[in-house]
């Protein structure tokens, strides 16, 4: 139940689904139709909730009294952050919230890729049975090597969920970790050449734009699969798209994309590939948890209290 005295803070409309969550604010939606009028009406707004994937819109930005900038999720680099502290704006995010859904996504998506689930479900409807060529080259999922990019909260997931299928899992990060038990191994192009899976879970930022490249698809080779759960940035699209048609490598599943929503249909005729849109990250336990963070947050920003999950750095 919302106090009638509570502060008024800006949501983006597109994220309805925690509204429930931190409902103790007056939430105002905003699209960017009606951007113009929310800022002309609500000019002292401090907080706005907001995700991290794509740039602030500048009329937000030029609220007066803009103190605190809630990122629903883990990932804000699309969010131009030092301009932001440099005006002494706080910038928070939910580290984890949803890494479990994410992990479990990851694995949905390389389980109906390497057991090629979409494609006999298309061949059962078209009344065609099976694809001997499908039959003869399908791996047991327990002799893979795996190799995931990214040994955070979702890597560490992953890793776990992966070795429970009998899976021989290495990883590639800036740096070895104590705590984790699983081999490191020194670049992402030496780990495609150990691999017949590579997983993306790392943090996208500018340092790893275009990580994977044709270079690192070569190296996983024609019966290599990559599974992207990280950031469409992560990957050079176009060298993907091309490697899958070649045969370069044997398949990609991905759930991000370099522009999102994707709009064109560049993915309509590409073999070998498992597509879903950007919804790794949702499930109603991962919602619970970033509307619990993001109301953490609030809470501490009005309270003037430190925050809890400030971006690093900041």
């Amino acid at each position: 139940m919302t106090d009638p005295s509570s502060p008024y803070v800006l949501i983006d409309r597109a994220l309805g689904f925690i509204k429930k969550y931190i409902d103790k604010y007056h939430l105002v939606d905003w699209t960017p139709e009606t951007l113009e009028k929310i800022v002309r009406e609500y000019p002292d707004v401090r907080a706005i909730v907001t995700s991290g994937g794509r740039p602030l819109p500048e009329l937000i930005e030029t609220l007066p009294n803009l103190g605190l900038v809630a990122v629903m999720g883990a990932g804000y680099e699309g969010l131009q952050t030092d301009r932001l502290l440099a005006r002494g704006i706080a910038v928070t995010h939910a580290p984890g919230a949803n890494a479990e859904d994410v992990a479990d996504h990851a694995m949905a998506l390389f389980l109906g890729l390497v057991r090629r689930v979409a494609d006999g479900d298309r061949r059962v409807r078209a009344g065609l049975w099976l694809d001997p060529g499908s039959i003869m080259s399908m791996p047991s999922i327990r002799n893979l090597r795996v190799g995931i990019v990214g040994m955070g909260a979702i890597g560490k997931l992953l890793a776990r969920r992966l070795t429970a299928f009998g899976c021989q899992v290495r990883w590639f990060g800036p740096r070895p970790k104590p705590d984790v038990k699983y081999p490191w191994v020194a670049s992402v192009l030496e780990l495609a050449q150990e691999s017949d899976v590579l997983f993306l879970a790392h943090r996208a930022d500018e340092s790893n734009r275009g990580l994977v490249d044709m270079r690192v698809l070569e190296a996983l080779g024609p019966e290599g699969l990559l599974v992207n759960v990280s950031r469409g940035s992560a990957v050079d699209e176009e060298a993907l798209i091309a490697a899958l048609r070649t045969g370069a490598i044997g398949g990609a599943a991905t759930d991000v994309y370099g522009q999102e929503p994707v709009r064109d249909t560049r993915w309509a005729d590409v073999p070998n590939s498992l597509l879903s849109p950007h919804i790794g990250g949702i499930g109603r336990g991962s919602w619970e948890n970033i509307g619990a963070m993001v109301l953490d947050n609030l809470n501490r920003f009005y309270a003037g209290q430190p925050l809890a999950t400030p971006i690093p750095g900041s």
